[in-house]
């Protein structure tokens, strides 16, 4: 027993910690500096894309026999197809084009005490499909073509902190996916590794606590998915961690930090929300299978983009960069470009005093495991206008008809700039009635936001839009609204 409750205390010590670095808008660097910091990254890491057709791009290549667009080496990624049968959907059937790319890439974070405050070690970043360019992201955002050098590159800074973790404390490390609409069963490894030695800051790199990484997602397109994706899985609950806080906030506030604290029950207990998932898994009948990418329907190529006949989705379009600012200073590759700005967004209510977010079990031809937990809504609207009516999205237009005082956060962020070219979606977190959508259906559930984080620490259960989300919700809870 003592040593459950030794655990306890120290997973109790580690969630203040990490709301205390939530609360801090200033550290080793003030914002101030930080955006003038930024400023200049954003003038000096200037890249030149150009799109180019994809016939042109320089070592890839057409396959003769399937049509899948690949790199000389075999490695980084492919372009192929995929064939999805979902029984009883508005669309049962469809192919498409999607990203292959089986090896594990590293999303690491590096974090650090400075003044008894955690700070987190984070790069200004330039990939070539960013809508800003230099982004913030990870410590080490890299695919493991990337970091065993099949380019020939240069070493990727810090790489060892996450690649030999013996001996230092692992504050999380978990397998998550990436879009299961545009990548065909993707994995990375998000880590984040806590240190105590002296750490060289390089050029590019700059720490800043999670209360100032939380105000930079307020602004768009500033902080990157990859960055979001791994501090969505850091440990922001635990018993108690409300009553660390008793008297700071509104309302809204309140029951944001009890739906962190552990002992705060939620609508559904953890074991009912598990065989839940598993019940969702089991009742879609759902097949996705790799196609040439030759054989996809309704999709047309040309030597310059693969697009679908509607015109809406998506493209497969090439581009050539050159940077003086990356491990390789030239090359070129396939980027998805989707068409028009998506919505991802969560309906969150207040039962009891505890906020709870309405998540959507849902299917996409990517996923490992048929369904993950995403948003309420994740989708682009414009491209209901082709598809069935049956097939829009419940609650959609109680996102798009939300009166702005309900409305809790809403930013314009990028998708991954090494794939996709310029995707961006609306990230909002929009709070109803308690008495809102008290049956949403079968595939709906409200949760927690510590049920959420729990849910984080294993692979396959929370996609990657929901785990944006996850940290756009952490970021109100250092706010006073």
């Amino acid at each position: 027993m003592s040593g459950i409750l030794a655990a306890l205390t120290k997973d109790h010590r580690l969630a203040v910690r990490i709301a205390d670095s939530a609360q801090a808008f200033e550290g080793v660097t003030t914002l101030a500096r930080f955006h003038d910091w930024f400023a200049e990254r954003r003038r000096l890491d200037v890249a030149r894309v150009e799109r180019v057709a994809l016939d042109e791009l320089d070592r890839w290549a057409t396959d003769p026999a399937t049509g899948d667009i690949g790199h000389d080496t075999g490695r980084f990624f492919t372009v192929t197809g995929v064939s999805a049968e979902v029984a009883g959907a508005a669309v049962p059937a469809w192919t498409q084009p999607i990203v292959l790319q089986p090896e594990i890439g590293i999303l690491g974070i590096l974090a650090k005490e400075f003044g008894g405050v955690l700070h987190f070690l984070v790069q200004a970043k330039n990939e070539p499909g960013n809508p800003g360019r230099v982004e913030i992201s990870p410590t080490v955002q890299a695919t493991r073509s990337n970091y065993t050098r099949v380019h020939q590159g240069n070493e990727i800074p810090y790489l060892d902190y996450f690649r030999n973790v013996r001996n230092r404390r692992v504050i999380a490390d978990v397998l998550q996916s990436e879009q299961g609409s545009w990548f065909f069963q993707k994995r990375n490894r998000n880590i984040i590794v806590e240190t105590t030695e002296e750490v060289e800051l390089r050029e590019g790199f700059v720490w800043l606590t999670l209360g100032q990484i939380h105000r930079l997602l307020a602004g768009d397109t500033v902080v990157n998915a990859e960055a979001r994706t791994v501090l969505s899985c850091l440990p922001f609950s635990g018993v108690g961690l409300a009553a660390s806080y008793p008297s700071q906030g509104q309302e809204f506030r309140r029951s944001l930090l009890r739906s962190c604290s552990e002992e705060f029950g939620g609508l559904h207990g953890i074991g009912d929300i598990l065989s839940w998932i598993t019940d969702t898994r089991s009742r879609h009948e759902v097949r996705a299978r790799r196609v040439p990418l030759r054989d996809v329907r309704l999709w047309r190529r040309t030597p310059e983009e693969i697009a679908h006949e509607s015109g809406l989705f998506f493209r497969v379009m090439g581009v050539r960069v050159e940077t003086g600012h990356r491990e390789v200073a030239r090359w070129s590759q396939p980027l998805i470009e989707p068409v028009g700005i998506g919505v991802n967004a969560f309906l969150v209510k207040q039962v009891d005093g505890v906020l709870h977010a309405l998540v959507h079990a849902r299917v996409q031809p990517g996923y490992l495991d048929i369904v993950e937990l995403a948003p309420t809504v994740q989708c682009t609207p414009g491209n209901y206008t082709w598809l069935p009516a049956a097939a829009r999205p419940p609650f959609l237009d109680d996102v798009l008809a939300a009166p702005p005082g309900s409305v809790r956060f809403a930013s314009l962020l990028s998708e991954e700039g090494g794939r996709f070219y310029q995707a961006r979606n609306r990230y909002m977190i929009i709070e109803t009635d308690a008495d809102h959508a008290a049956d949403p259906g079968p595939d709906y559930r409200w949760l927690t936001l510590h049920q959420l984080v729990g849910l984080l620490r294993h692979s396959h259960y929370v996609n990657i839009e929901a785990r944006s989300l996850v940290t756009c919700l952490h970021s109100l809870a250092s706010q006073a609204s």
